[in-house]
């Protein structure tokens, strides 16, 4: 597990090997560190604008000594998948753009900057929103993934509507299952893990959903 102190120290460390200003947007369990929606994670999942900034991340890592793994090992045939990095128990899991089923679109990218850290002089690190969390949370759908969202709608006052107009958005980018994987994990929230969702939403999810099956067949 890394806590965060010891993530604070890893992004410290890898800024000195870092020689180009990179944009990187943090998600899941490393997002909710900054947030104080927990207190550990099993792996540092980011989120590059490009495959350029990618790579200069990846040298980075393997100058302080981690190693390429697998990526099928933990996410199976899910498309997308990061690259991933491994130094004993700990990992990084590095995106470009899409996670799994989502695009982390211009709008999540806005909103992350709102929260802005900045490691060394050329490591910018973009902190993505709770809501944010949630829809990414939904894109990779393991149960620590609900165990994390429940944390997060616990304790903070969720802005339902972004998670409606990103799902929304998502679809107009062609992610239509989007919005079907997101109201399927909200649902199993609320009936599983008895978690409040306020109805309506659930229920625009689902008709935005079926519109767009309905406005599909029709062509």
């Amino acid at each position: 597990m890394i806590d965060i102190e010891r993530q604070q120290k890893l992004f410290i460390t890898i800024s000195k090997f870092i020689n180009k200003k990179i944009n990187v947007y943090a998600v899941g369990g490393t997002a909710m560190m900054f947030y104080g929606f927990k207190d550990s994670t099993l792996d540092i999942d980011l989120v590059f604008n490009n495959d350029k900034e990618r790579i200069i991340f990846k040298e980075a890592l393997k100058s302080i000594g981690y190693q390429k793994m697998d990526s099928n090992i933990v996410y199976k045939k899910k498309e997308n998948q990061p690259e991933m990095f491994t130094l004993g128990n700990e990992r990084f899991d590095l995106f470009i753009e899409k996670v799994v089923l989502f695009y982390f679109t211009e709008n999540m990218k806005k909103r992350a900057e709102e929260r802005t850290y900045q490691y060394g002089e050329n490591f910018i690190l973009n902190v993505a929103s709770p809501e944010d969390i949630i829809v990414m949370k939904c894109a990779t759908d393991r149960v620590k993934d609900r165990e994390d969202a429940k944390r997060i709608i616990d304790k903070y006052k969720i802005n339902w509507d972004i998670v409606i107009e990103t799902a929304e958005e998502q679809v107009k980018l062609g992610k239509e299952i989007a919005v079907m994987e997101l109201g399927c994990f909200l649902e199993e929230l609320v009936t599983e893990m008895k978690i409040d969702v306020p109805q309506e939403v659930l229920d625009k999810l689902f008709k935005f959903f079926n519109k767009q099956r309905s406005s599909k067949s029709l062509k």
